[in-house]
């Protein structure tokens, strides 16, 4: 786990190899090409935070099989 302090990266808790990233009330997204087989999706807040996930081509349409199921069904869209 991370923590910023006074604009500071610094480790907190135990060492593992795994993490977790989430970033709310994202003010932009992209998508754009990343090397010759990926797509990178851009992810900021209002506060300069970001997150970046490249993915390939079959798990971006996953993603947008998920989105568009979604607006079918979810309440979230209308």
């Amino acid at each position: 786990m991370f923590e910023l302090k006074d604009g500071a990266v610094k480790h907190v808790g135990p060492s593992n190899a795994s993490a977790d990233a989430k970033l709310f009330d994202v003010e932009s997204a992209q998508a754009r090409e990343f090397g010759d087989k990926r797509v990178k999706l851009v992810f900021e807040d209002d506060s300069g935070n970001e997150v970046q996930v490249a993915l390939f081509p079959e798990d971006v349409r996953d993603v947008v099989d998920d989105v568009d199921a979604l607006e079918g069904d979810s309440p979230v869209f209308e």
